[in-house]
């Protein structure tokens, strides 16, 4: 079973999701939230699977509310739930810690779709969205330094290493290093793994070997 914790400031979307989520056979809602404080709370003490975030919200934001979740917990995967005008803040929510991003007005299925794609250690993003992410990642400004942890992911999906391979190696969960390659991804502008590859071949330095 899925346990879901579903987060907008909007009662009407928050008992629209709840209601259709929970007739799946395979997804419960274990809770609903108005605000990135709660959701953060609520988080910590049911420990859902997946966190349904939307961004714009009262007392805390959800790019926050999704960074706070994720330095608590490296088990649960937050997805978030918004619209075309919240571009920047999606790519926000990203580098705090966010698997994936898919669009309020997605069908019902897509959602649900996304839900057990999260569940199951996948990066959900809505693919109606994909241009609009990468014009704005373009006007962002250039990569940020990567840090120490990030370049040693990248350096093994260079290598040809799966993320299982790669968690064994660094003795981390296979989810956190999920989140480093969605920041890693973020932090250069890359769509995959191969671009990712590449982008370490051409960028990084040769490591020290002495």
């Amino acid at each position: 079973m899925i346990r879901v914790l579903v987060v907008d400031d909007h009662a009407v979307v928050r008992r629209g999701l709840e209601q259709f989520l929970g007739s799946e056979a395979d997804i419960e809602v274990v809770a609903t939230a108005p605000d990135g404080e709660e959701a953060v709370r609520r988080a910590a003490d049911l420990q859902p699977d997946v966190v349904l975030m939307d961004l714009s919200m009262p007392v805390l934001d959800g790019v926050e509310a999704t960074r706070r979740i994720v330095a608590a917990s490296t088990t649960i995967a937050v997805v978030v739930l918004t619209s075309f005008s919240d571009r920047d803040r999606i790519l926000d929510a990203l580098e705090a810690g966010a698997t994936g991003y898919i669009l309020k007005d997605a069908d019902p299925k897509e959602v649900v779709a996304a839900v057990r794609a999260a569940a199951a250690g996948g990066s959900p993003l809505d693919p109606k969205a994909a241009r609009v992410m990468l014009d704005a990642k373009r006007e962002r400004p250039t990569p940020r330094e990567l840090s120490a942890r990030e370049e040693e992911v990248l350096r093994l999906v260079a290598e040809g290493l799966a993320n299982k391979q790669i968690a064994r190696r660094l003795g981390i969960t296979e989810r956190t290093v999920k989140a480093h390659l969605t920041s890693v991804f973020n932090r250069i502008g890359v769509q995959d793994r191969t671009q990712a590859a590449l982008w370490a071949r051409d960028n990084l330095p040769a490591p020290d070997t002495r």
